[in-house]
């Protein structure tokens, strides 16, 4: 299948030979956002989530997840990370929690599959630690902030707020 990356010329998917490529700093930046029902802002706001900290969980769980991006995603590289950080910020007058992923990591290939994996699956870990408080919650806006390194250079979102058009920049300024 001649122009495709990940696939032989047969159709047999296959992992990209980064041997040749230098090692090089990389990192990476995502977010995403999950939508409170009332009775989870309630709950978060008192401490009175009978799990414990659902937030302190999800940053635990973002960061493993990080760490095992290349066993979840199929063709991803094995990369050695350096640092992996992981918040949670609940905002209360929006009735969402925000939840951004940095990584970094000296490598070949760069860290944007960790970052966004990092939120994804802290997100999920706190959607199941709030569940029994109501099913409601809507994980969305799962993106790529920011990243760096490559030959592809820095790549980051212009704009920052969720339903406008997300531009990006090729400057060298992360």
């Amino acid at each position: 299948m001649a122009g495709y990356s990940h696939f032989d010329d047969f159709g047999r998917p296959l992992m990209v030979d980064v041997s040749g490529k230098k090692h090089t700093r990389r990192k990476a930046a995502a977010e995403c956002f999950v939508k409170l029902p009332e009775k989870v802002c309630d709950a978060l706001k008192n401490r009175g989530v009978s799990k414990g900290d659902p937030m302190r969980v999800a940053e635990l769980s973002g960061i493993m997840g990080a760490k095992k991006t290349s066993d979840l995603i199929p063709l991803c590289h094995s990369v050695s990370l350096d640092s992996v950080r992981v918040v949670c910020e609940f905002r209360e007058h929006e009735r969402t929690l925000r939840i951004e992923c940095e990584a970094s990591a000296d490598d070949a290939t760069g860290v944007e599959m960790e970052a966004l994996t990092g939120v994804s699956v802290a997100a999920l870990a706190f959607y199941d630690m709030c569940k029994a408080l109501d099913k409601g919650m809507v994980i969305t806006g799962v993106r790529l902030l920011e990243k760096s390194g490559g030959r592809s250079g820095v790549w980051r979102v212009l704009k920052s707020d969720l339903g406008t058009d997300v531009e990006h920049d090729r400057g060298d300024r992360m």
